[in-house]
């Protein structure tokens, strides 16, 4: 009998131990299967982002173009200045917020690329109140910015850096009552650390928030106008920034009503050295240019042709890619400027037909497109534009670029 007993205990041991392997096999199953529906979920988020971003472009480039051209008008009635500058100032807010968009999906598929270089740390944040000034004008804030008297050399990319900056005294702004003070000050630790803190006699931060408000998308509560606006972005930026330049950022509030301190602690490269001054590009006069301009959508491709043509270039304007490459043939343009996503023929099969018509001399060819990066398509396959350029385009951007490109052939 206790044979048997013993050898019936074997049999539900072993039986339990089986439906317990099952079980896991179970939960691995469906632990794969949620983590593959995430990913699936994170990847059509950045998809969305990309896609927003790029049709929040089309509409935005052509408001941006309209409101250089405003400011070459002369007033013709008094209250046209004042326009011009409200459209700017939305325009500027619209083009930061969609950047801030890009900004998040880049991080989120680790596609921000630095480009480092010495950098002085006064420059940084001379650049980085430049960028703030307007909400501490708006808001009659006061801001005090204490340096080490000592240049204070990092190595980083100069305009990330300043974005770092930029982004944690706009948020002490946005978070801080009319005619508050704002404190920027920096300090050298012993162990060559710089530490930057923005203070700020704000709102404050709930202890209960604190450790959660570098995550993306996170904010603390807001009022139902929301008149400050913002996604929940910056301050994951910053954190992103700052550990891709190799330091960390802290935030400390004794809590509701307090105010805020962001802490930034880099590495220093040196406190003696000073980085060389970047050569001033000889100012070039830009002559006249001929040129094709391939822009499916009219409001866009017109206001930009004006602004080419108060430029003095002679522009010739096409909406689909097959007419402007049948216009294009002649050989009569110095430069080709296309958008990517023409309707039928794309501008990169655009492109690809102009090479194959061995024109003497090649135009220049200038790609205009709503997507944050090139496409992959371009990746590897034939040569491919000579630049590319981000919707909304900036004029000077472009007319820098075109200051750059000679030809022999001259304007008749």
């Amino acid at each position: 009998m206790p044979t048997l007993k013993i050898q019936e205990t074997s049999g539900e041991l072993v039986s339990r131990l089986r439906e317990a392997n099952q079980s896991l096999v179970i939960a691995s199953v469906r632990a794969q299967d949620l983590q593959d529906q995430a990913e699936a979920a994170i990847e059509r988020q950045k998809e969305f982002l990309a896609m927003l971003a790029h049709e929040l472009r089309n509409p935005l480039a052509p408001i941006a173009m309209a409101v250089g051209l405003l400011q070459k008008i002369t007033p013709a009635h008094p209250q046209l200045p004042y326009i011009q500058q409200v459209i700017g100032r939305q325009v500027t807010h619209i083009t930061r917020l969609l950047e801030d968009l890009l900004d998040a999906s880049r991080v989120t598929s680790g596609k921000i690329n630095l480009r480092k270089s010495l950098l002085l740390l006064s420059d940084v944040i001379h650049s980085a109140v430049e960028i703030s000034q307007p909400s501490f004008d708006k808001k009659r804030q006061l801001l005090t910015v204490d340096l080490p008297g000592t240049p204070v050399v990092i190595d980083g990319d100069a305009v990330r850096m300043a974005q770092v900056f930029s982004n944690l005294l706009i948020n002490a702004s946005k978070y801080s009552s009319h005619h508050q003070s704002i404190t920027l000050s920096a300090r050298l630790a012993d162990n060559a650390t710089l530490a930057v803190c923005v203070k700020d006699q704000g709102v404050g931060i709930d202890p209960e928030l604190q450790p959660y408000v570098f995550d993306l998308f996170t904010q603390a509560p807001r009022t139902l106008d929301r008149s400050e606006g913002g996604l929940g972005i910056g301050l994951s930026m910053v954190r992103s920034l700052v550990e891709l330049h190799g330091g960390t950022v802290s935030v400390h509030s004794e809590g509701l009503g307090h105010g805020s301190e962001f802490t930034v602690l880099l590495p220093v490269t040196g406190v003696d050295l000073v980085p060389e001054a970047a050569p001033v590009a000889a100012a070039q006069a830009v002559r006249p240019c001929r040129i094709l301009l391939i822009e499916d959508n009219v409001d866009a491709n017109e206001t930009l042709s004006f602004c080419l043509t108060a430029e003095g270039h002679t522009v010739a304007s096409a909406f689909d890619g097959a007419s402007g490459l049948a216009m294009a043939k002649d050989g009569a343009y110095d430069i080709v400027v296309s958008d990517i996503g023409l309707p039928g023929m794309d501008g990169y099969e655009v492109l690809r037909r102009l090479r194959l018509l061995a024109l003497s001399p090649q135009p220049a060819c200038i790609a205009m497109t709503g997507y944050d990066r090139k496409p992959l398509s371009d990746v590897g396959g034939p040569p491919g534009f000579d630049h590319y350029l981000v919707k909304p385009v900036s004029i000077a951007v472009l007319q820098a670029i075109i200051s750059t490109i000679t030809r022999p052939a001259t304007l008749a």
